[in-house]
């Protein structure tokens, strides 16, 4: 575990920052103190790790937060996306550089602008995040969620939140017992009817980010008690295997 102290010195992000993220759910920490200190474990770092390479991009916090949050989200494919979209802000970096000393060394009298055009970083960038955001399982949710009202809304999350105070309730068994796969088969029907197709694998990815100390673990442990969100991932790499 880290303090906000040590990863604000390490990642070179100031404290004031990663608490503004720590509000608006875009890096939790993975628990906080009894004195309320943010402690950061390796699975926060990874994902700080993809924010700020998202940030190097100039991406809006609220589309990395997005991003990040798609229970699809690659993160290597990702990774592969970011090295080239980095890769083509140094080309464009370096012919600047380039141009620029021409124009010391000729006194200016250069009209190009054409080094100046960024429309390839531009258009990389916009298929990737096009790809990102428009995978199969947000396409079904897009289209479950068509026509529903925020009371519609506040309903389904009430009652998918149930799901995990029953969770809650059979936490302190093994996470392979009945009871608790029993559940956990529950919650991938629930989310497969109302918001996507959830297979075994989107909903692993779901359950590492109910265990991640994020937005969800927060509201899954206040609805079934501290160390649901923690015990839900246990559940669910159970139920997948």
């Amino acid at each position: 575990m880290m303090t906000v102290n040590e990863v604000s010195k390490l990642a070179g992000v100031s404290i004031r920052t990663l608490q503004y993220y720590d509000q608006i759910g875009l890096l939790k920490p993975a628990e906080y103190t009894e004195s309320g200190y943010r402690l950061y474990d390796d699975t926060a770092m990874e994902r700080l790790q993809q924010i700020l390479l998202f940030r190097e991009l100039e991406f809006p916090l609220k589309e990395i937060k997005d991003i990040v949050d798609n229970p699809d989200f690659d993160k290597e494919k990702a990774l592969d996306q970011q090295i080239e979209l980095l890769t083509l802000k140094k080309e464009h970096l370096e012919n600047l550089i380039s141009f620029a000393r021409e124009i010391k060394t000729t006194g200016g009298r250069k009209m190009d602008f054409s080094v100046f055009d960024n429309s390839k970083i531009e258009e990389y960038a916009k298929k990737a995040k096009e790809e990102w955001g428009n995978t199969a399982a947000y396409k079904d949710f897009e289209k479950k969620s068509a026509g529903r009202t925020k009371e519609d809304e506040k309903q389904l999350w009430a009652e998918f939140m149930q799901l995990f105070v029953k969770l809650g309730e059979v936490k302190n068994e093994s996470p392979d017992s009945a009871a608790a796969q029993s559940i956990v088969k529950e919650i991938q029907e629930y989310i497969t009817e109302h918001f996507y197709k959830c297979d075994n694998n989107i909903l692993l990815g779901l359950g590492q980010a109910y265990a991640s100390g994020g937005e969800f673990t927060e509201n899954i442990d206040k609805a079934g008690g501290a160390g649901t969100g923690a015990f839900a991932f246990e559940a669910i790499k159970a139920y997948c295997k």
